[in-house]
């Protein structure tokens, strides 16, 4: 695995091919759909960053850490969010010209031609993943290698499907980004093939959020979901340990299991981290 980490070209080749084959024979994007802005999209960014000063360069995962004004506050995510019909639908017609990232996408023509409706609504959840990084951390769009759709992930917090597209960023050292937004977060892929960087998230709900009066149906699902354990991942960055789970988490796994067959270990022998979540993770404080 490290050595196909250490050769960029064959890399992005080899995601293009695996999730371009996966996901066109199986045909997991919708076709017939009533009402797109009912649906998300985000974008898996990978890229190369120097994680360690002296270091070489490495493929990472790009993501955003959410600030304390949303939801979910201090969770990963990768940038995103619900599709605006008619500007993505624009944004996606300009993404397919001659030169855009579409366009180059090696598979793209076999798309249009096998799957026209496919195609079509991954075009328009590519420019909403597109659109949505620009906004919360100023991702240069024409930066971007567009190299093909993930598998549609079901929510657990909310009853929708939200639509990951894999897209790898070139010659963007920095980041800016907006209130939605922390921080960015990098993790080698080399770590997150690492057993050991693998743990079981128990969380504690605090008194405040078992007693709030809003008994929303989104309240009471979520409420519901974190009683759980959850398979995390552990990112270490200096004194600093971010955990990734939930809805990002399983987005990952199913891609590290794609591209490289890993799969993490079992959630039962893992060790276990400890979290605490607030009335603020669950309403947001802007």
């Amino acid at each position: 695995m490290n050595d196909i980490l250490k050769d960029v070209s064959g890399l992005i080749e080899q995601i293009s091919s695996v999730l371009n084959a996966e996901n066109r024979d199986k045909h997991v994007l919708p076709k017939d759909v009533d009402d797109l802005s009912t649906m998300s999209a985000v974008m898996f960014l990978l890229g190369m960053y120097t994680y360690e000063s002296g270091s070489s360069s490495e493929v990472c995962l790009i993501l955003n850490k959410r600030s304390d004004k949303v939801r979910q506050a201090g969770d990963l995510c990768c940038p995103g969010g619900r599709v605006s019909p008619r500007i993505d639908r624009f944004i996606s017609k300009a993404l397919a010209l001659p030169h855009f990232p579409l366009a180059r996408w090696p598979h793209w023509d076999k798309w249009r031609k096998l799957n026209p409706e496919e195609a079509d609504h991954m075009a328009i959840f590519f420019a909403t993943s597109l659109r949505e990084s620009f906004e919360e951390m100023r991702l240069n769009p024409f930066a971007v290698k567009f190299l093909g759709p993930l598998p549609p992930l079901n929510l657990q917090m909310a009853p929708r499907f939200i639509y990951p597209m894999v897209g790898w960023v070139f010659n963007q050292k920095r980041f800016f980004p907006n209130w939605e937004v922390e921080k960015i977060v990098r993790i080698p892929l080399k770590h997150l093939l690492k057993p050991s960087c693998y743990g079981c998230y128990k969380i504690k709900i605090q008194p405040e959020l078992l007693k709030m009066s809003d008994n929303s149906p989104y309240h009471k699902r979520a409420l519901k979901i974190l009683s759980e354990d959850f398979p995390c991942f552990l990112h270490k960055n200096g004194c600093e340990t971010e955990v990734l789970w939930g809805a990002t988490f399983r987005m990952v796994t199913i891609f590290l299991n794609l591209v490289f067959g890993f799969t993490p270990p079992e959630i039962s022998s893992l060790p276990v981290v400890h979290g605490t979540l607030d009335e603020n993770y669950i309403n947001g404080g802007r």
